[in-house]
């Protein structure tokens, strides 16, 4: 249903496109993607943006606190974004009036859903569904045992589909918020699920590689397209086509003939690290990726074996862990996805570590802080970066936005401080 034109379509949209290309501005991995009617694209990043991509020019979304995972079109003119901020956040791409905080859950955010009548469904990993009506209100539905990685609606937006980390896949009655029936017991983590009712089948992916088609009624299995690599962690449909893109845990993309029950094309995409965000171009033409880079990725699915796979070994990935010194590996490790070492943080998900040494925490302008560093008296020595990562950025910092993390050895902290002296400017100690 589209209630508004967006003032950004009569631009070109690389989305219809059939050739390669790529979409270059984020400064952290890609973790999921959206697609407008119109073929906008939209991607969200660890780097905590919402990128709208006009042609190759984005137009950056700020406001979420921590890394965007999941986005949906409304139609072409609004976006909904959420993330590990626990936080729904709905963008308007022409009226800046309509942006604005839907709600929160209790935990990170991990997929959008919006039915045919502009109700939108959250699944998150506080094991419950958020559903929000048009009107502002919101229900939680609950029965899942652990976390919920994705949700589908209904064709006619009366039932809801769920899929989460407890190996199971529930369908609920959407207007009386109770659980319908448990569909699927899969025995693992399921990840990812594609409802196409019209045709009989729902599509899931799990954490054991598991790729299944089943009755969306029954949950009789259909067909099993699993092959021997794990976790699934993207899937994307065109239904005008029929096909169905399935991305993995070790960077290869699976394009499945949904009509023909059979694998068209098996591709490696990714040298190294997962497929975290895949999507359909409006006609089929081509499938849009992201991983471990900071890149999108778009690919002509009719040429898709003739091209190469994304470069990847930049960050945590790295090809050749041992030929790195100690501290830069720590580095790349623990810290490249979030800083740069350069002046200006670059859209990254974290401030520059430029200069470093002898600053106060939460002072470097071109970033926005959280509250919790905003006004700090910490300054930032061997001292205070050697505690950081033995306790941990969210015991050290409660509160803080940093990702949870800790470097056990000693040896490892000071030889990541000794790379750090250097490599921010601070010189030699």
């Amino acid at each position: 249903m589209l209630r508004a034109i967006c003032i950004l379509m009569c631009l070109s949209a690389p989305g219809v496109a059939q050739d390669f290309f790529t979409l270059k501005g984020h400064g952290g991995p890609i973790m999921d993607i959206a697609v407008s009617p119109s073929g906008q694209i939209a991607t969200a990043s660890f780097d905590n943006a919402v990128g709208v991509w006009n042609g190759l020019e984005p137009i950056w979304f700020d406001g979420h606190e921590a890394a965007v995972t999941a986005l949906e079109f409304l139609d072409n003119n609004l976006v909904f974004s959420g993330g590990d901020d626990f936080a729904l956040r709905a963008w308007s791409l022409g009226d800046p009036e309509k942006t604005r905080i839907v709600g929160e859950h209790q935990a990170k955010i991990t997929s959008i859903a919006i039915s045919s009548e502009d109700v939108v469904a959250t699944a998150s990993w506080d094991a419950t569904i958020g559903v929000w009506s048009p009107g502002g209100s919101v229900k939680f539905l609950e029965g899942h045992q652990q976390g919920v990685n994705d949700v589908a609606f209904s064709a006619d937006g009366a039932r809801l589909y769920s899929a989460s980390t407890d190996g199971t896949v529930r369908i609920w009655d959407v207007e009386a918020g109770t659980q319908m029936q448990q569909l699927v017991s899969h025995g693992f983590g399921i990840n990812e699920l594609i409802v196409n009712e019209a045709e009989g089948w729902l599509a899931y992916g799990a954490v054991d590689g598991g790729t299944r088609m089943v009755d969306p009624d029954s949950g009789e299995l259909i067909a099993d397209f699993t092959l021997d690599r794990q976790p699934i962690l993207a899937m994307a449909y065109d239904a005008s086509s029929g096909q169905l893109g399935v991305g993995d845990g070790e960077g290869y993309i699976m394009v499945i003939d949904t009509r023909a029950r059979a694998i068209t094309r098996d591709f490696r995409a990714a040298r190294n690290g997962p497929i975290w965000a895949l999507a359909f171009s409006p006609d089929g033409a081509n499938l849009h990726a992201g991983g471990i880079e900071d890149i999108v990725y778009s690919w002509p699915v009719a040429t898709l074996d003739e091209h190469d796979a994304m470069a990847g070994g930049t960050r945590s990935f790295l090809e050749n862990p041992d030929a790195l010194p100690n501290g830069e590996r720590q580095f790349k490790r623990k810290c490249s996805v979030c800083h740069t070492l350069t002046e200006g943080s670059a859209r990254k998900a974290g401030p520059s570590l430029h200069g470093v040494f002898g600053r106060r925490a939460g002072t470097v302008p071109d970033y926005r802080y959280s509250d919790t560093l905003t006004g700090s008296t910490i300054v930032w020595s061997p001292e205070t970066i050697n505690g950081l990562f033995e306790e941990g950025p969210d015991h050290y910092i409660p509160g803080t936005k940093m990702p949870m993390q800790v470097i056990a050895k000693q040896t490892d902290r000071d030889d990541l401080i000794d790379f750090l002296r250097v490599a921010t400017g601070a010189g030699e100690k």
